[in-house]
């Protein structure tokens, strides 16, 4: 089934500690971007791979995307949400959208796939695995409850959507000048039911220099 990616890739990764765009660190031989378009690239069933980006680093992304084609480039903003707000307003279709963090490298196709279909039956999925360790609910650093963890999900991206709400639920957060931490926050909000699709703990975001060493196993273990 036919779908359209928006990768929001604008941010600043200052948790990186890199001192430039945590994007541009290399896993391999090449950097944390390339291997996150490349998974979109290989997939016959993306038809367009939308990309925000600061104007002044565009030049540096093309250069590293060189090998790739199908791109539209749109100029990210602030927040992730105002450059997915970009994405949006660049997609001229009305079909299946996701909506990926570009540090994410080692996504799993079947991910894709399940996420497209729940999508086009349900108007919206998300991609997540499950809590592994106990949770705590503290406040003043005492605990005051243990959560059930059978509950509980740790959200990863890509999160899937019928274009026509994911748009509804972005032009609502704009007027309502609402920040949310993703886009399925945006379609709750409004009282939309987002489905939850299995995820792989492989597709992990890299946040920080321990994530890259992970990275570096994860290919090592695809190659």
């Amino acid at each position: 089934m036919r779908y359209t990616v928006m990768i929001p890739a604008a941010g600043s990764g200052t948790r990186m500690g890199a001192g430039k765009n945590k994007l541009f660190l290399k896993i391999g031989e090449h950097p944390i971007l390339y291997h996150t378009v490349s998974i979109f690239q290989q997939d016959p069933q993306c038809e367009e791979i939308i990309l925000a980006v600061k104007t002044e680093e565009q030049a540096t992304i093309q250069e590293i995307l060189k090998e790739h084609s199908n791109i539209t480039f749109v100029e990210g903003g602030g927040e992730r949400q105002d450059s997915v707000a970009a994405c949006i307003a660049a997609y001229k279709g009305e079909g299946i959208v996701l909506v990926h963090d570009a540090a994410r490298p080692f996504l799993n196709s079947l991910v894709i796939e399940a996420l497209v279909r729940k999508a086009n039956d349900t108007g919206a999925a998300i991609a997540a695995v499950r809590v592994k360790d106990t949770i705590k609910f503290a406040e003043n650093g005492t605990v005051q409850q243990t959560v059930d963890r059978e509950k509980l999900w740790m959200v990863q991206t890509p999160q899937a959507f019928r274009y026509e709400l994911l748009k509804k639920a972005s032009d609502q957060a704009i007027q309502d000048d609402f920040l949310g931490t993703d886009e399925s926050m945006l379609v709750e909000r409004l009282g939309y039911d987002v489905s939850i699709v299995e995820s792989s703990y492989d597709n992990v975001k890299m946040t920080t220099q321990e994530d890259l060493a992970i990275g570096e196993i994860l290919l090592a273990r695809r190659k």
